[in-house]
């Protein structure tokens, strides 16, 4: 029989039932020790749940297509440190997510680690809110995915056709070519997305020997060891360099951003409470490592700085691919390759925003939760959510027909919506295990006693990583430079309150126990 503060901490008043459960397959009788039936298949396994968490991340490819921002705040030195700090925080960042996700392997995640471990009297509240921050940011990053692949591709063609004169209307297309293909593959191809996610992860490392060969073998340029590892620039504008440092943070941020996607697969994940903390740490070990070396090898062969912050393409690291090849052509190549990995990567976060969305939706926390929480009978997948996703991921697309600010703001609410869904189970775990340990039961993958620095670390930088978020890149602002995640992180909260008071109030009773007490023994 499962533990009985176990069973006080998954349950809430009214949903519980009297039957008793024997469930033989250890997968779903751990997802059923937390009160959920398991209606997804579970195909994906170590490696290719790992292939996934690193295609998210796409960490030493990300950093190319954010680069400016680094280098306009911080300069080369600056993001050199920066990448080592933001590795070392999400390291700790994943890490507490691990043994969450130990403990409760759910789709969900933060809102329902959050209902877990609040109070009493504020489970519901919270719960609810970290959940629509995370609904936001996953179906920004859904939509920023299908952009970036789209702009990045018309940037191939401004770097071979110099006479091309790119279109936003043009661009909106591409976005919903992509993210078609990544319905296809989300659906009648499902199936064969954890083999996709194997090959990916191939891919996605051998393409990175590729580039750093070719760039460092081919560059006729090579800046000085003291231009790489001691040049602070403020190209921002800011009153300092170390204020300009940490506005620059966000190129490596975002380099690593997606870093929860794998937790909302885990119930399509065999072994997922000990497999998926493994992949999560793994991943931020391959994606650091890889992309430390990347930003070593970029900024040892930048050549024209001034250059490459002017190109046309509109991203710098098609023109730095371009001058480090000497060739139109082979910059193009090697950039290709790069937007190849944008579209993978967009593939996977379909995934992962409408499991995300899913898990919400199946604890009545969204309207229509009914039929957004559909579970196709025989592909086994969350179809209405991925509908759903991929179709807010071409409506927002729309809006950058008729305003690229408007959508640049929409797309900058991922990092503060990520970090903010972090921060409430963050603190409540280590409220919890300093206060009363005896109510958490840690699942098989566990920090031990290094767990309450982990998680203190994790807490602050994911502070200080959300704060500066809301930061513009350079001064004075204007509507052009304005970030406007602050506006509109601060309008999502309040929207997640109201649409509480109005709505959510009255049917959202925290995660629905759809499961009986549970015979944790398997019968013979």
């Amino acid at each position: 029989m499962a533990d009985k503060n176990t069973e006080k901490q998954v349950g809430h008043a009214g949903d519980t039932h009297e039957e008793r459960v024997s469930i033989d397959d250890p997968d779903e009788r751990e997802l059923a020790r937390v009160g959920k039936k398991s209606v997804l298949r579970r195909n994906f396994a170590f490696l290719s749940i790992l292939g996934l968490s690193c295609s998210l991340m796409i960490t030493w490819e990300g950093l190319c297509s954010v680069f400016v921002f680094g280098l306009m705040d911080g300069g080369p030195a600056g993001l050199i440190y920066g990448f080592l700090f933001c590795w070392l925080g999400y390291g700790t960042v994943v890490a507490t997510m691990g043994e969450l996700v130990s403990i409760w392997p759910t789709a969900g995640g933060q809102y329902h680690w959050t209902h877990m471990l609040a109070p009493d009297g504020l489970k519901d509240v919270l719960s609810y809110v970290t959940g629509w921050q995370s609904v936001i940011a996953w179906q920004a990053l859904s939509a920023s995915g299908g952009y970036l692949t789209a702009s990045s591709l018309q940037g191939l063609v401004i770097n071979s056709q110099s006479r091309y004169n790119p279109t936003r209307w043009q661009g909106t297309l591409l976005v919903f070519a992509i993210i078609t293909f990544c319905l296809v593959v989300n659906t009648w191809l499902a199936r064969l997305l954890p083999r996709a996610e194997q090959a990916i992860l191939v891919l996605h490392i051998v393409l990175f020997f590729v580039v750093l060969i070719t760039l460092t073998t081919l560059a006729p340029h090579k800046s000085t060891s003291h231009d790489v590892w001691a040049l602070f620039l403020n190209h921002g504008g800011y009153e300092s360099k170390g204020l300009s440092f940490f506005v620059g943070l966000i190129t490596p941020v975002f380099a690593f951003t997606g870093a929860d996607g794998a937790v909302h697969m885990c119930e399509e994940i065999r072994h997922a409470s000990t497999a998926l903390p493994n992949a999560l740490l793994g991943s931020i070990v391959i994606n650091g490592v890889t992309g430390f070396a990347m930003l070593i090898a970029i900024l040892y062969c930048i050549g024209d700085i001034e250059a490459a912050l002017s190109t046309p393409t509109g991203y710098p690291f098609i023109e730095i691919l371009t001058q480090g090849t000497s060739s139109v052509a082979g910059g193009t190549a090697l950039s290709a390759l790069l937007v190849t990995m944008f579209m993978l990567c967009t593939m996977g976060t379909v995934a992962s925003a409408s499991r995300q969305l899913w898990a919400f939706a199946r604890d009545n926390a969204v309207p229509n939760a009914r039929i957004i929480s559909y579970v196709h009978p025989t592909l086994k997948i969350p179809l209405v959510s991925i509908l759903a996703t991929c179709s807010i991921s071409c409506l927002l697309s729309l809006i950058n027909i008729g305003s690229a600010t408007v959508f640049n703001a929409i797309v900058s609410l991922t990092v503060a919506g990520f970090f903010g869904s972090y921060l409430l189970p963050f603190s409540l775990l280590l409220h919890t295990r300093l206060k009363h340990p005896g109510k958490l039961e840690f699942g098989p993958w566990r920090l031990g006693t290094l767990g309450p620095w982990i998680n203190a670390f994790a807490i602050m930088w994911s502070a200080l990583v959300m704060f500066f978020s809301f930061w513009p890149t350079s001064v004075p602002v204007d509507k052009v430079n304005m970030n406007w995640s602050c506006v509109l992180w601060t309008a999502v909260v309040a929207f997640a309150g109201v649409f509480w008071v109005v709505h959510g109030k009255g049917v959202y009773k925290g995660p629905i126990v759809e499961t009986g007490e549970v015979d944790l023994a398997v019968d013979a």
